[in-house]
């Protein structure tokens, strides 16, 4: 069985499998990024509102 590699949106920094990102429709999406954080609660999250998250989910710390 083959696994999907995870690739990071770079315009949103979610993590996804797609060839586009779900978040954002970008096209701009990267295999090349470093760490993640799962949002569970954006709105009383800190680490989401200084990246600017606004729903819960998988999003890459830096994406390359």
């Amino acid at each position: 069985m083959s696994r999907k590699k995870e690739k990071a949106c770079r315009e949103c920094h979610s993590i996804t499998t797609e060839d586009e990102c779900q978040v954002c429709h970008s096209n701009d999406v990267s295999t090349d990024y470093l760490g993640y954080v799962i949002v569970m609660d954006p709105e009383t999250s800190i680490i989401a509102r200084k990246m600017q998250i606004d729903r819960a989910g998988k999003y890459a710390l830096k994406v390359r």
